[in-house]
């Protein structure tokens, strides 16, 4: 098995408490049914920062990453087919899988 890093770039924030209430229940199902596959449930972030030879700059990138989880998986696309039921993909965003390679 190898470890995968899920990175969440988008989404949208609830507008109401009702609404955030119905997306932490659809994240808790969502990781509740990955069970043991999750190694670090991770969190969201906040605004990044890009480093880069020219300097830094306080945007975060044309994409940026709104939180992450590692997930341990048979093969990558093993590991997709768990990132297609994030609820964020109902938000507006997506989920970036990359194998973690061993060192």
């Amino acid at each position: 098995m190898s470890k995968y890093l899920y990175v969440y770039h988008g989404g949208s924030m609830p507008e109401t408490e009702e609404e955030g209430a119905k997306v932490m229940a659809a994240w808790g199902a969502w990781m509740g049914g990955l069970g043991a596959a999750i190694v670090d449930g991770g969190a969201p972030v906040g605004m990044s920062r890009t480093v880069n030879s020219a300097g830094t700059t306080d945007n975060g990138g044309e994409n940026p990453a709104s939180g992450y989880t590692i997930v341990e998986a048979a093969s990558h696309d093993a590991a997709c087919a768990m990132a297609a039921g994030c609820p964020i993909n109902d938000a507006g965003g997506s989920v970036e899988v990359a194998e973690i390679l061993p060192m």
